[in-house]
């Protein structure tokens, strides 16, 4: 059973969202605002932060930023009703783990927080792990949801590393931006395909950091994207 803070400053859905993720085993804590939820967090006991973005006192973004600035590695879910790739965007720039836009469904909901759930127990070591696929120089550890480049750690988000599964699993096929957000998403949220650009920017970025040289995620002009088969 996990602990899990959830902020929203919309009473019906905290109730709505308590109860389905009580129902799944876990203990919730519910907050109506950013402020208290961030004040939550430094008390400790908390193993799982879902938040709104918009909230008073302090917003969904500016409790992520906060949390982050202190160190704080608790597993970040961002809601919001905000259909607009900007925001989520910045979510991830900021250092929330996966992002879900409303109206959702209760099992999508469950399914991010028992994934994120996972890779935190994985990450302490509480769960015996399977060997990691390989795909060239990239290993992708399906059991810990971990990313490691030349044998180096690749910090992702549970999107990004849902992108890179898709694009490593067919090396060499082109994936279209509607392909790929369908296969990382999968939610029925409308969300703008050029979200998925900012996916792979991102990813980029990371992985050219362990090394300059990085070049497997390759644009096809007008079609999409593809893992480069070497």
């Amino acid at each position: 059973m996990a602990r899990i803070l959830l902020a929203d400053d919309d009473e019906a859905l905290l109730q709505v969202l308590g109860v389905a993720i009580g129902d799944a085993g876990h203990e919730v804590v519910p907050v109506g605002d950013g402020r208290a939820a961030f004040e939550a967090c430094e008390r400790g006991g908390i193993d799982l932060l879902i938040t709104d973005v918009n909230m008073p006192r302090l917003d969904g973004f500016a409790l992520v930023r906060n949390l982050r600035a202190r160190g704080d590695a608790l597993p970040i879910l961002v809601l919001t009703a905000r259909d607009d790739e900007i925001d989520e965007a910045l979510g991830l720039e900021l250092g929330a783990d996966d992002y879900v836009t409303k109206p959702f469904s209760n099992r999508v909901l469950l399914s991010r927080i028992a994934a994120l759930l996972r890779r935190q127990a994985l990450r302490r070591g509480d769960e015996a792990v399977a060997a990691a696929r390989r795909i060239g120089e990239l290993e992708i550890d399906d059991a810990r949801l971990e990313v490691r480049w030349r044998s180096q750690a690749v910090e992702t988000t549970m999107t990004e590393l849902r992108l890179l599964d898709v694009l490593t699993r067919r090396p060499g096929q082109v994936f279209s931006r509607d392909a790929l957000l369908e296969r990382i998403r999968g939610d029925g949220s409308v969300v703008a395909p050029r979200i998925i650009d900012t996916y792979v920017n991102r990813l980029r970025r990371k992985l050219e950091a362990l090394d300059p040289a990085f070049d497997r995620i390759e644009t096809v002009i007008g079609a999409g994207y593809r893992w480069r088969d070497v």
